[in-house]
């Protein structure tokens, strides 16, 4: 078996596992995305929705954001941890989106990348689930995933993305990936994998002791 083979027969396996997998992040709306997956950094989505329930209704629209009070902002989003830096960059950013890109968040990669805060975890994201664009998000759940998977033997998110572009096609992306975190949370736990009760098992470089 191809590891391209391989990643299909595990993608279809997701696919009958977590058939309606999809973003944890409650939002509305690009921008609702952009700032909660900012603020998932170093925090669990969890928490992040609890943030954001109230957040969003403080803020209602990027100028909102844009011409928010940092000290205020910094205390709205305290829990979420890292909270100097997020609120300099979601401040940052909706001034960029408001002064370069007419007060709409950009639907395209490049643009996206020069946010300030926004890496290519969160472009991605931005794009596969607001604008139906493809891309592979790679948090912590694809990185270690994939690795045990034997996917890809990269460390760095981004050589990872390429990896998964090169096995997959385009339109399971998105899917891909937010099965990947279905079922770290679910089965592939980062200390205790649960691989005796996992489907993917014989296919598995970790699991099945192939090396």
């Amino acid at each position: 078996m191809t590891k391209k083979q391989k990643a299909l027969k595990i993608a279809e396996l997701l696919q009958e596992m977590y058939p309606g997998a999809s973003c944890s992040l409650e939002y509305k709306d690009p921008l609702q995305l952009m700032v909660a997956t900012q603020l998932a950094a170093q925090c669990t989505d969890a928490r992040v929705n609890l943030v954001t329930k109230d957040l969003f209704r403080k803020y209602r629209n990027v100028q909102d954001f844009a011409y928010a009070d940092l000290a205020e902002l910094e205390q709205d989003i305290r829990s979420t941890g890292f909270y100097h830096n997020k609120a300099k960059n979601i401040i940052a950013a909706c001034n960029m989106i408001i002064s370069d890109y007419g007060g709409k968040v950009p639907s395209n990669i490049e643009d996206l990348l020069k946010l300030p805060g926004v890496g290519r975890k969160t472009a991605n994201l931005i794009l596969n689930d607001s604008f139906g664009v493809p891309g592979v998000v790679i948090d912590t759940h694809a990185k270690r995933l994939t690795k045990r998977m034997g996917l890809t033997d990269n460390e760095d998110p981004e050589k990872i993305e390429y990896d998964l572009i090169k096995l997959l096609p385009a339109e399971l992306w998105g899917s891909f990936c937010h099965q990947l975190v279905f079922h770290g949370r679910a089965l592939c736990d980062a200390r205790k994998p649960k691989c005796g009760e996992c489907r993917i098992l014989p296919y598995c470089r970790f699991g099945s002791g192939q090396g």
